[in-house]
């Protein structure tokens, strides 16, 4: 693994596509919010990650690999998250009105993800999703699940961004 600046630091994600898990580090300067870093105008190509664990879904059973580096290309990327227990603040101010919680599941590849949605208290879901036109979209207090995989325990995190274009999703 390359070493971290002084400037820079490692942690711990993981990367959700149509048929894997990436559980692997990632190296950025220290003043990167990595929770939300795919959301920002930095956002490399392909998410350079040291020490991936792989779990490919693509065939009759689930494959796992790993390797010293992978490159995952980040427009392949469906759900991203920091690794549990890590974890950071909440991008988005509680006490700001005409905003509320709404309960949803979306299915990614084989994950089964509940979690909450925030969105304007002046609409609902529908309508919510299909103006916001953003790349990726902020969900919270997730429960992530796999239908394959049922020995899985259940992954919970604050936060992970999701490309909504790319999940289904039910409430």
């Amino acid at each position: 693994m390359t070493t971290p600046g002084n400037d820079e630091k490692v942690t711990n994600v993981m990367i959700y596509s149509h048929n894997s898990l990436v559980r692997g580090d990632v190296i950025t300067k220290q003043n990167v919010r990595v929770s939300i870093w795919l959301r920002t105008q930095g956002v490399p190509n392909y998410v350079h990650l040291f020490n991936p664990q792989v779990l490919t879904f693509a065939g009759a059973a689930p494959k796992s690999t790993s390797y010293q580096e992978m490159f995952f290309p980040t427009p392949q990327v469906v759900g991203f998250h920091i690794s549990p227990p890590a974890a950071e603040p909440a991008d988005y101010d509680a006490t700001e009105a005409g905003r509320r919680m709404v309960d949803v599941t979306m299915m990614i590849g084989t994950f089964m993800v509940k979690a909450k949605s925030r969105i304007s208290s002046h609409t609902d879901f529908a309508t919510s999703i299909d103006v916001a036109r953003s790349t990726w979209m902020s969900i919270y207090e997730a429960e992530i699940t796999n239908s394959v995989l049922t020995q899985m325990a259940a992954i919970r995190v604050p936060m992970l961004l999701v490309r909504p274009e790319q999940v289904s999703f039910a409430l």
